[in-house]
């Protein structure tokens, strides 16, 4: 499969497989644009021509064998739709929570370092709290078969060719807050007013929300097609 033919199987992908009506851009891109002071493009490549310069000849071939092909039902006892949803709402009401008591009470002075460790344990926790749930679901589509199965391997497919991108894309995050984080402080040119100190709590909290609501697209969209009749 030559390189010229990946954005058309990436195309098919995509209209094959939707996981969301897009939009002009995620509320985490937005935010974060409006932290770092960046504005953000008109608009960009097609999905499917972005994937196709992320995406390799391997793992192409493998996205072509998932769309393609015949996927059996996997062998396994099935778990209610319930309980699967049950368990999403309880990790993402967990990591929620975690998020919304704010940053400890010792990240109150006018070093960022506090923040930033908090900011890092905080996606730690988002990472290891929604990559079970994504995988669990995709092994009961797999246990339905047909189409169903198939969206399991193609979801399979793009999260390990795109996490590694997401992961390091998400990594300027406390960077990005670091740098609004001393903005504010500039400003606030040595005044003893907090204000400036709640705004920045409200802005990680705002920006962590929003990641964790990035994270959550694909456990939320390979949920909505488990409840599929």
């Amino acid at each position: 499969m030559g390189s010229c033919k990946i954005p058309a199987l990436l195309s098919h992908c995509v209209t094959t497989v939707q996981y969301r009506t897009p939009t002009a851009a995620p509320a985490f891109v937005r935010l974060l644009a409006r932290l770092g002071g960046a504005d953000l493009p008109d608009a960009g490549p097609v999905l499917s021509e972005r994937l196709g310069q992320w995406i390799d000849w391997n793992r192409a071939v493998s996205l072509s064998r998932a769309l393609d092909g015949a996927v059996a039902p996997a062998a396994g006892a099935a778990t209610g739709v319930d309980a699967h949803a049950a368990a999403v709402d309880r990790v993402r009401t967990s990591l929620t929570d975690a998020i919304q008591r704010g940053a400890p009470a010792d990240a109150d002075g006018d070093d960022f370092a506090p923040f930033r460790r908090y900011c890092l344990e905080r996606q730690r926790a988002m990472l290891t709290g929604t990559g079970p749930l994504r995988g669990r679901l995709r092994d009961a589509l797999a246990q339905r078969g047909g189409d169903l199965a198939r969206l399991a391997e193609v979801d399979a497919v793009m999260e390990m060719t795109l996490s590694p991108r997401e992961q390091t894309l998400l990594a300027h995050t406390p960077t990005l807050l670091g740098l609004h984080f001393e903005r504010l402080r500039a400003a606030a040119d040595g005044s003893p007013d907090s204000a400036w100190r709640a705004l920045f709590r409200r802005d990680l909290q705002d920006a962590l929300l929003a990641e964790l609501d990035l994270r959550f697209h694909p456990i939320d969209a390979l949920l909505a097609a488990l409840r599929t009749p």
